[in-house]
């Protein structure tokens, strides 16, 4: 039987690499691998359903799962993870010196929905009691003006949230002082040139996230990848050979990761951060798979539901194709 022929669209991460570069088989595929930018990605996936094989935002699958309308069923390899509490940023007079704070504030962000800011609201109304409620959301392009909820978003009760005008950036708007704060996934062009009116509110960002992880036991989980239901349905071993594949992948980078013959990361003590970050999180720190991210997972789909962006909680049992779920032991 002929391969049959897959389009991946995902980053260009060590965790991915081997399958861009031909060292890993997605089993029975024909593979054409686009590294692509998350932003990109999920506009033309949600918007056009472009791709057979794609990184998704967990967030927006899960609405999508909820409305029914989801051309895609997931698997659990999570490409994307990464402590959100690097992702707060605040004009330095605004007066926001701790997560209260932050009540009564006109805060930006890029969409409502990005995964990265479920969980930056997750984060201040769970662990510093600040609901959504208590802040007023305005949302649009970060450094171009005009974007828009990748998935269509109906008015949240008891939530203001409103879009910038058309012709505003939210780096503009907090420059100009028409913002008090950004919750946003990448970081400001004013923030990375060190202008003087932005700062995070978590200055020490590594000791705030450990101690969150520590207390939490969360790793959050930013994007997973999802294969097109039709696909799936006609090759019921596709899903499998995918999961495998991002598996195997990202095993190989993980070796990487501890090589001192010759490093494989621009960073001169990655061995000493990689065992140090062990020494934290375990072994296998970046874990993929489902039950093993239960309590990850399952705390994603309660803040998806209490902000508003699903009518009803998401069933865990619903997000995976099942051959990704109930694997095979030796």
């Amino acid at each position: 039987m002929a391969d049959v022929p897959i389009t991946i669209a995902c980053g260009n991460y060590d965790r991915t690499k081997a399958i861009i570069d031909g060292r890993v088989k997605v089993e029975g595929c024909a593979t054409t691998y686009l590294p692509l930018y998350p932003e990109e990605i999920f506009h033309r996936l949600f918007r056009h359903q472009e791709f057979d094989v794609s990184e998704m935002s967990f967030s927006s699958y899960i609405r999508t799962l909820a409305a029914g309308t989801s051309p895609y069923i997931g698997i659990p390899a999570f490409v994307s993870r990464i402590f959100r509490h690097s992702g707060i940023y605040v004009r330095s007079d605004a007066g926001i010196k701790s997560p209260a704070d932050l009540r009564g504030k006109r805060i930006g962000l890029p969409e409502y929905q990005i995964t990265a800011v479920v969980w930056m609201r997750g984060l201040i109304e769970h662990e510093y009691g600040v609901t959504p409620s208590e802040i007023h959301w305005r949302s649009g392009g970060q450094e171009q003006a005009g974007r828009q909820e990748r998935t269509p978003l109906k008015p949240i009760p008891g939530v203001d949230l409103q879009t910038i005008p058309e012709d505003k950036t939210l780096v503009g708007m907090l420059r100009d002082g028409e913002l008090d704060a950004l919750f946003t996934a990448r970081a400001p062009s004013s923030f990375l040139r060190g202008e003087k009116h932005i700062a995070r509110l978590f200055p020490n960002t590594r000791e705030a996230e450990m101690a969150y992880y520590k207390k939490t036991g969360f790793f959050p989980i930013m994007h997973l990848v999802g294969i097109r239901r039709t696909l799936a349905e006609q090759y019921p071993w596709l899903p499998s050979s995918v999961y495998k594949a991002f598996c195997e992948a990202k095993a190989l980078a993980m070796v990487d990761l501890c090589d001192v013959n010759a490093l494989m990361v621009t960073l001169p003590w990655l061995e000493a951060e990689t065992k140090e970050t062990m020494a934290v999180m375990g072994q296998d720190f970046w874990r993929y798979g489902a039950q093993e991210n239960i309590r990850d997972i399952e705390a994603l789909l309660q803040y998806s539901y209490e902000q508003g962006l699903t009518h009803r909680t998401v069933g865990f049992n619903e997000l995976f194709a099942p051959s990704t779920v109930d694997i095979a032991k030796v």
